[in-house]
């Protein structure tokens, strides 16, 4: 998990950097993190199965071996384009390594006190790692010749201490009891192209030549719903398949789902609403971190050492979360883990969403930074591990959709047509755009608080069992 969460903060603090050096404008950048997180999202279920099914250890060994390969080779990257393509192979890396990393801790951790240990330093992973991407991400891009690509050689040698570490502490495991070793790859390939399309359309429909009317975005936001409703079609066709008494022979094209869609009518719909929460939170939080430390860069004008130092207390807070979560997750109802985590975080984005310039840290950053991470580490610890990674592409891009819009339009009421880049676009609107873009991240966050207010007041804690009907073995969500 230190890896996991050093490979996307290490990256996000030399942003500007690869932005002057590689000549990607501010509105591209965001498919940097945005790539990475996409494709390890997407891939999770379908690499978990494999893990599942094989080997964890293994799984967990190539998929780090795999981020390190590719990480040393983003170092080397000469273009926005070969950067980001590297960027999403990492991803397919991250999807084998984090839920073979859950299984391997399961798996030697029965149910015990000890579990609730193993599994709360697991999730004390985040912002160590964050800590440690951020510190020597910003001092290697700063302080090293190679700037940027120095952080990339960085988290290649981290994985090759995971891979070793791996080898040396984690036993062999076998190949499970499971008899249908079947994997859904149509359902894999649905869900992916249909996300990168839409998150593509989300990204780029502002800039696109004519707008939002340009042909291929029109063409491409279709396409990408389309797919995403062919997605659920096919996993509720082979649910139902797999239903049945009479089901036919096993075939490559009749898998067992890779996402039963009936799950989302669990607990009369609440694990659907939590579900919807944690992806509101992501948005939130991840916009947060990306346009926090843009803002510190590209508009201040600190140097990614200066921009490290207020990233840390964000971290510090983080791991005192996390600390704070494995105490209060089995004991209180998770509504009030929800609602503090995701007001906190709104608040953090509502700070910046109003900060002055000329304040000091103290006044807006150092709060916003320590209240930032509450949702995070509470959210997370209603298990909503996909739909961070997804909320975190969705999250950027809607926010940057919002930046380009806002820059745009402040600066011609200024008297200026901003290029495409928006290099030329006043001091005035960029401070502008840069607050409604956290004012659009503050949103996700207030939303979340919401909908857990209105749907989730009778949720009770985190493995409890509804106690109204003697056959109902559902788990409270």
């Amino acid at each position: 998990m230190v890896f996991n969460t050093a490979n996307s903060s290490a990256v996000v603090i030399a942003l500007p950097t690869i932005g002057k050096e590689l000549d990607v404008p501010e509105y591209r950048l965001q498919w940097i993190v945005s790539a990475y997180s996409l494709s390890s999202g997407c891939l999770l279920l379908p690499l978990g199965r494999i893990a599942d099914l094989y080997s964890r250890k293994w799984a967990f060994t190539l998929g780090c071996a795999s981020m390190g390969i590719f990480s040393l080779g983003c170092g080397f990257a000469q273009d926005e384009i070969t950067l980001n393509v590297l960027r999403g192979i990492q991803g397919i890396g991250a999807a084998a390594s984090i839920p073979a990393a859950l299984g391997i801790l399961a798996k030697n951790f029965p149910p015990s006190p000890l579990r609730s240990v193993a599994f709360a330093t697991f999730a004390a992973g985040a912002p160590v790692g964050a800590a440690i991407g951020s510190a020597i991400g910003g001092v290697l891009t700063q302080l090293t010749k190679q700037t940027w690509r120095s952080n990339f050689w960085f988290l290649a040698a981290l994985a090759a201490m995971c891979c070793l570490g791996a080898l040396v502490s984690v036993d062999d495991d076998f190949a499970s009891g499971i008899a249908d070793r079947r994997i859904d790859w149509i359902g894999a390939c649905l869900i992916t192209i249909g996300m990168t399309f839409i998150i593509f359309v989300l990204s780029d429909g502002s800039i696109a030549p004519d707008g939002w009317k340009t042909g291929y975005i029109i063409a491409l936001l279709i396409v990408g719903f389309t797919l995403l409703a062919l997605f659920v079609c096919w996993e509720r066709c082979l649910e139902r398949l797999h239903a049945r008494d009479d089901a036919p022979p096993a075939k490559w094209w009749n898998p067992p789902p890779l996402m039963s869609v009936t799950i989302w009518t669990r607990a009369d719909g609440k694990l659907a609403v939590v579900l919807g929460i944690g992806f509101l939170q992501w948005c939130s939080f991840n916009s947060f971190n990306f346009w926090f430390q843009l803002y510190y860069q590209e508009y201040v004008g600190l140097k990614p050492v200066l921009t490290m130092v207020r990233v840390l207390p964000m971290c510090v807070a983080g791991v005192v979360c996390n600390l704070i979560v494995a105490v209060l997750v089995g004991r209180v109802p998770v509504v009030f883990l929800i609602v503090i985590g995701t007001l906190l975080t709104g608040v953090s984005n509502l700070l910046f969403a109003v900060i002055k310039p000329a304040a000091p840290y103290w006044a807006f950053g150092f709060p916003a930074a320590i209240l930032s991470v509450f949702g995070a580490d509470f959210v997370y610890a209603t298990g909503t591990l996909f739909v961070a990674k997804v909320g975190t592409a969705f999250g950027i891009a809607l926010t940057t959709i919002v930046f380009n819009a806002t820059i745009a339009k402040s600066s011609l009421e200024d008297g200026v047509h901003v290029n495409k880049s928006a290099t030329n676009a006043p001091r005035p609107a960029q401070l502008v755009a840069y607050k409604d873009a956290f004012w659009t991240a503050a949103a996700f966050g207030f939303v979340g608080t919401v909908m857990a207010l209105l749907v989730l007041r009778s949720v009770g804690v985190v493995g409890e069992r509804q106690k109204t009907d003697a056959t109902d073995h559902q788990p409270t969500e």
